[in-house]
Parts: C-alpha cells; sequence; structure tokens
C-alpha cells in the first residue's frame, strides 16, 4: 500500500485571498503572486508592478523553504503583451540571473482579477532538503 505525499496550505499574508498563499504536496512547492504592496494596493507601471511580483514570488518560495533558483516552472499571465513583454524580460533578466531560468511559460490575458493589475505569476518549485 502507498501513502500520499504530505501537502502543506500556508496561507495567504494578507489574510483576504480565497486560496492558499502556496501549496506544498511532497517536495514540491506550488504558488502564485500578485503585485500587491504591503498594503495590499496594486500601483505602479509594468516595470514597478513586474519587480514587486518577483519579490512576492520570491518571498514565498522562502517561507516554504525554497527560493527563485529552486523554480522548476513559471507562468506569467501578462496583460497587452505587445506593450508590456519587454518591461517585464528586463526585470525578470534583473531577477534571474542566467543560469537560474526556469522553463517558463509567456500567456497572455484580457485582464487579471484586479482591473489595474499588469502581471501575475505561478511556479512550481523544488522545496529544499532540511
Amino acid at each position: 500500500m502507498t501513502t500520499a505525499a504530505p501537502l502543506t496550505r500556508i496561507p495567504e499574508d494578507t489574510g483576504a485571498a480565497l486560496s492558499a498563499q502556496t501549496t506544498i504536496v511532497g517536495e514540491l512547492a506550488f504558488t502564485t503572486a500578485i503585485p500587491v504592496d504591503a498594503s495590499g494596493d496594486v500601483t505602479g507601471d509594468i516595470e514597478s508592478q513586474s519587480r514587486r511580483v518577483l519579490e512576492r514570488l520570491e518571498a514565498k518560495l522562502t517561507a516554504a523553504g525554497s527560493g527563485l533558483d529552486r523554480i522548476a516552472h513559471l507562468t506569467i499571465h501578462l496583460c497587452d503583451i505587445p506593450t508590456n513583454k519587454d518591461a517585464f524580460n528586463a526585470v525578470y533578466r534583473e531577477v534571474m540571473p542566467e543560469g537560474t531560468r526556469p522553463v517558463r511559460c509567456l500567456v497572455g490575458v484580457a485582464a487579471l482579477a484586479r482591473p489595474e493589475m499588469l502581471v501575475e505569476v505561478t511556479a512550481i518549485a523544488a522545496v529544499r532538503h532540511q
């Protein structure tokens, strides 16, 4: 008889989300980050939102015992790809140095959960062995 991998849900840090901040299944962490600031607001252009979303992603993965260097797959949901892709990619290159970049998928969307949001990312990452 096999046993199921343990599953841990880390609550969203704002307390207002409809899902867990991060879910860990076995040795994988699944998480999504949106570009909210400390007060829960979304402000700024695509460059500032890209930087904020990747900072939040890093914080969530660190809390889960992982990190940006452990991401296996990243999905980027981006509004208005022709206008925003280059600015997102410039920030991405700064935050994710060559050699640490995961497989990624860029998806163009008409809108995200909040009208002021321009980007959202979802990651699957390996958890570090303790």
